[in-house]
């Protein structure tokens, strides 16, 4: 082992020995290598590893304006009044310029940023959405290995990269509120699907209660499943005034709940199975795509006026050709 590499490993170890110390400043140093794709966040993560897996993950998602981060908010409160303590992540849409986490979040959180129990950190949705995936769920794993009790994902929207993002949670909460049409959308975008527990926030509001009639029918017409299984529940809370908070964390530890007996760890190992494909998928994209002239063959062809789905799979017929027991070995011999 060369000096430059003796020097990293013995910073990556010291990162680790601080993280597992209860150095917050580590917390935050491991994120950002994390969000930044940084290889010595992998090999951190090797030596953490083993001590993940005592937070339990709440995913909080649902449309802009439902009142999410303040939900958030409250149950940092009330998780904190449980002398737990909380990491929060707060995944913010990016700054098209800097591609930059919006402080909105942290802002509406700032009642909380003092305590020492509470950890909050604002991410940037990547253009990548696997990309943002795997920062998320990287991040997760470093509050979680540092000894948060409690672990809560927020996302800024409904899209294809929050789902990812919110599916790696223990437990998901989808935030409706009244007035905004989020039952009709919530149906439509395939929130019923992702959704562990329904919050129907701003409950104080005109329309809570045929809101809350609503998802419970379509509940009830997505719930035709064996005995035993899980029936989304759908909950009213206020979290602006404070109320129904209870029976939001109510919902959670039911969930959690059932979750015993062998399903969390089948949820989990799940996640953990995604995790790899995206691990995989990032690698090779990046390998084939730019290690391997592809970006620039492709570049060429479109110039010349081949189709996108002749190029690809021009492409994609060599990449596999060059498979063990596919095609040609790498000498050109017949397979």
């Amino acid at each position: 082992m060369n000096r430059r590499a003796a020097t990293h490993l013995e910073a990556k170890q010291n990162i680790v020995e601080r993280l597992r110390s209860g150095d917050r400043r580590a917390v935050a140093r491991l994120i950002t290598w994390a969000e930044a794709g940084d290889p010595r966040f992998a090999r951190a993560l090797s030596m953490f590893y083993s001590s993940i897996g005592s937070a339990w993950r709440v995913g909080v998602t649902g449309p802009p304006g439902a009142g999410k981060s303040t939900l958030v908010n409250e149950l940092a409160i009330a998780h904190r009044a449980a002398q737990k303590t909380v990491g929060i992540l707060a995944v913010d849409p990016s700054s098209p310029f800097t591609g930059g986490a919006l402080l909105g979040d942290r802002i509406r959180m700032e009642d909380r940023t003092s305590d020492p129990g509470v950890f909050i950190r604002s991410m940037a949705s990547r253009d990548s959405h696997g990309g943002l995936a795997r920062a998320a769920i990287d991040a997760c794993d470093v509050m979680d290995a540092y000894g948060f009790d409690e672990v809560i994902v927020e996302t800024v929207g409904v899209g294809q990269a929050e789902y990812d993002v919110v599916s790696a949670a223990d437990t998901v909460l989808v935030v409706l509120c009244p007035g905004a049409g989020d039952g009709i959308q919530a149906m439509k975008s395939g929130l019923l699907e992702v959704a562990d527990v329904l919050v129907v926030n701003k409950s104080d509001m005109p329309g809570a209660d045929r809101l809350i009639v609503d998802l419970e029918e379509a509940v009830e017409l997505r719930s035709r499943k064996p005995a035993g299984e899980w029936t989304v529940p759908v909950v009213a809370c206020s979290a602006g005034r404070g109320q129904g908070i209870d029976a939001v964390l109510a919902a959670v530890e039911a969930h959690r709940a059932h979750l015993a007996d062998g399903r969390l760890e089948a949820r989990r190992g799940e996640m953990r199975e995604g995790q790899v494909r995206r691990l995989v998928h990032e690698g090779l994209e990046s390998e084939l795509w730019h290690g391997h002239g592809y970006a620039e063959r492709s570049a060429e062809a479109l110039e010349s006026g081949a189709a996108p789905y002749d190029v690809a799979g021009e492409i994609l017929a060599e990449i596999v050709g060059r498979l063990p027991g596919r095609g040609t070995t790498r000498t050109g011999a017949a397979t």
